[in-house]
This record gives structure tokens, sequence and C-alpha cells, in this order.
């Protein structure tokens, strides 16, 4: 699967979107009442949804819900029985497509989700490493204790994404076990690991940054293609990013090429209206101005900074709105029916697969799950990234 930046022309196309201003958002039909799922109160995701309901408020008159969630699953449920029309996502999201790790059980499948705004701010998401370690490159990790999360499987993917970049696998490096992300992250500080992964701008990271131990980031050049090759081989959703802003002295005057992706991922089911969606979206491009300072990160919901050839398609609304900014091209068309038709095979490889006698055990059930899924994806010439490994 081929993932690029897409966003260049943007920059231009966009000034059309954001001229028609207020009086445009007048005519916006943004509904009375929303409701959207986002990672746990404080977090940085619910922040940004908090501050995107005041924005809907205050032009349209909406009222806005949040629903705190502390996993993908529970983020999600809303979606799926109609509590929520939007969900605040994390890569995750990506994972409910596929149908991989905690979307490989029975009560779930892969999921017909679809992109609407995504943020990419000046941060990057890494494996931090603490200074007194001696890595000063990716590949300088072999031998080195790295921090895994129990029933995290999103989050260590991203760890095994970043080793793949330095031509390391979990088996290169000494895996730690942690029952939580903060748990993880004070295992740096206690010398118990040398590295973790997180975003750059994280609390936690900026702990260890002011701990005697330190932090730095090793950077992950996009001219080493090779490398990268490799690390979206294991995590097709990264793109390389230059970081401007976290711990370890990362600023404009010191900025560094890191792994990157959207965060957080706003998105909706693809039967979710596409009215609604479509005025959501025109909202969000219409009155940028009006919450890209309003709390940290939401200035990467701009317009231009959006990636039209990533790993999820976009809804149908977005698309109309898009097209009605002039940014949607032939390329982005393209692109996006590819994931539709990868989203449709695992869709009928799952109906198959549950429809016949699968396993009733549940690592035996998503064992033969994801043989099926694979079968599934190669039938159509379509690269299916995750293969079973428990």
């Amino acid at each position: 699967m081929k993932i690029t930046l897409g966003i260049k022309p943007l920059a231009m196309l966009a000034a059309a979107a954001l001229a028609a201003g207020s009086a445009v958002a007048q005519n916006i039909d943004v509904p009375k009442s929303l409701t959207m799922t986002a990672y746990d109160t404080g977090s940085s995701g619910f922040n940004m949804a908090v501050a995107l309901g005041k924005m809907f408020k205050d032009k349209h008159g909406t009222e806005t819900r949040v629903l705190p969630a502390g996993n993908d699953i529970a983020r999600l449920a809303p979606m799926r029985t109609g509590r929520a029309q939007l969900s605040a996502m994390g890569v995750g999201v990506y994972f409910a497509q596929e149908g991989v790790f905690e979307f490989g059980s029975k009560e779930w499948g892969p999921q017909p989700l679809r992109l609407i705004l995504a943020s990419t701010s000046c941060n990057g998401l890494s494996l931090g490493v603490a200074k007194d370690a001696g890595v000063k490159e990716i590949k300088d990790l072999r031998g080195k204790r790295v921090g895994n999360v129990i029933g995290s499987p999103a989050l260590n993917q991203n760890a095994l994404a970043v080793l793949a970049y330095g031509g390391l696998t979990a088996r290169d490096v000494k895996i730690v076990e942690f029952s939580n992300y903060g748990a993880m992250w004070k295992g740096i500080i206690n010398n118990e690991i040398d590295a973790a992964f997180a975003s750059t701008i994280s609390g936690q990271s900026r702990e260890v940054d002011a701990s005697p131990r330190g932090l730095l980031w090793p950077p992950a050049p996009a001219n080493d293609k090779p490398a990268w090759e490799r690390m979206r081989k294991v995590g097709p959703y990264f793109y390389p990013h230059k970081v401007t802003c976290g711990s370890g002295g990362l600023n404009k005057e010191n900025p560094t090429e890191l792994p990157a992706y959207p965060y957080p991922i706003f998105s909706a089911y693809a039967n979710q209206s596409a009215d609604v969606v479509y005025a959501v979206t025109k909202s969000l491009i219409v009155n940028y101005d009006d919450y890209k300072s309003s709390v940290a990160g939401a200035d990467g919901l701009e317009l231009k900074r959006q990636n039209l050839a990533w790993v999820l398609p976009y809804h149908d609304g977005t698309v109309r709105a898009f097209k009605e900014a002039g940014v949607w091209t032939a390329a982005a068309q393209a692109h996006q029916d590819m994931l539709v038709k990868r989203q449709n095979a695992l869709a009928g490889a799952w109906a198959d697969f549950v429809k016949g006698t699968p396993p009733g055990d549940k690592d035996a059930f998503y064992k033969a799950w994801m043989v099926k899924r694979k079968q599934a994806l190669d039938a159509v010439g379509l690269d299916p990234v995750f293969e079973y490994s428990r």
C-alpha cells in the first residue's frame, strides 16, 4: 500500500474555501445536537473535541456532548450503536478497519470507518530514548530495553514499526512489559527501560526529559527510503514529518525528522448521514480561524494539512466538502476507490468467515480469521500488512 503525504497542492486551493467567512457558516446545517467520543478527559483529543464543540455552539447553536473513553473499543461502540455520530480516534481507527488485534474478535471484525478531518501539527510520534543509553540513531537500540504495554497491541505495534526503521525487530531488543502507558514511561525514569513510544508533546515524555536521565528522539530521515519501506510494512499509517515541538529540545530552531501520523483522527461510520458529515466538515473548514488557536493541536485540522492518500477512505460527506473547496483530485479519488475496495474485501471475507464454523477458542478464532483475511486481500492484489504473529 503506497502512503504519501499528498498535501502540497492544497495550500493554494484551500484559500478559496476559507474566504467565505462567517456569512457562509450561517448557511451550514450542522445538527442542533452532536455526540462524539474521544480519549480520556484531559487528553489532547478530548480537549480538541470540546473546543470544536464550543465552535459549533457559537456558530450554529449546536449542543455537543463529548464522551470520554479509555480504549478504542469503548470509543467505537457508541458510534456503532448510533449513540454517537463522530469520534476523535487515534490510530486504532486503522486497526478497526483492518479487523486486527482487538478487532479480530467475534464481537467486532473489520469496521467500515471513514475519515472526516485529522490533525497534523508540529509534533511527532516515535520512540523516545533516555540520553544516557548511548543511542544516537534508531539502529543503536539493538540490545537496549524497550517498553511494551500489556493489552495495548496498537501501542506496541507502533514501537515495532519504529524499530523496523532501524532494521530491528523485537528479537533484537529486550522487551519489558508494563501494566499501563504511564508505568512504562516511569520505567525510563526508574532505569527499568531505555526507550518507549509516545508523542513528542506528551506529558510523560516531558517528565522524563526533566529527569536526570533526560530524553532524545533518534531521527528518521525521509531520504532513507529502504528504512521507510521497512517501517511502513509494519506501520503503513506512519509518514515522515519535520517535528518542531516537544520534549528533548525539539523546537523550530532545532527541528528533527521523525515518524508521525495524525491525531486526533475525526471519523465516522460509512453509513453515517452524508449531510451531517458534510455540514461538520464544511464548518471546520470555514471556521478554522475561530478554533485553530483554542487548544494545542487544533491548528493541525487546517484544510491544506489533510492527507488525501492516507490509510482510510474519506466519508462521502467530507468528499463533497473537499470537492467544493477545490482540493479533491483525480489521484485522491483513485486512492479513495482503492481503500473502499479494501474495506469491501475485508467485509466480504468477514461475512464468509463467520457464516462458516470458526473456532470457539479466542486465539484459534483469531488465527483462522487472519488466514482468511490474508487470502481475501491477496485475491484482490492488496497488501495484508498484518499476519498472525501471536
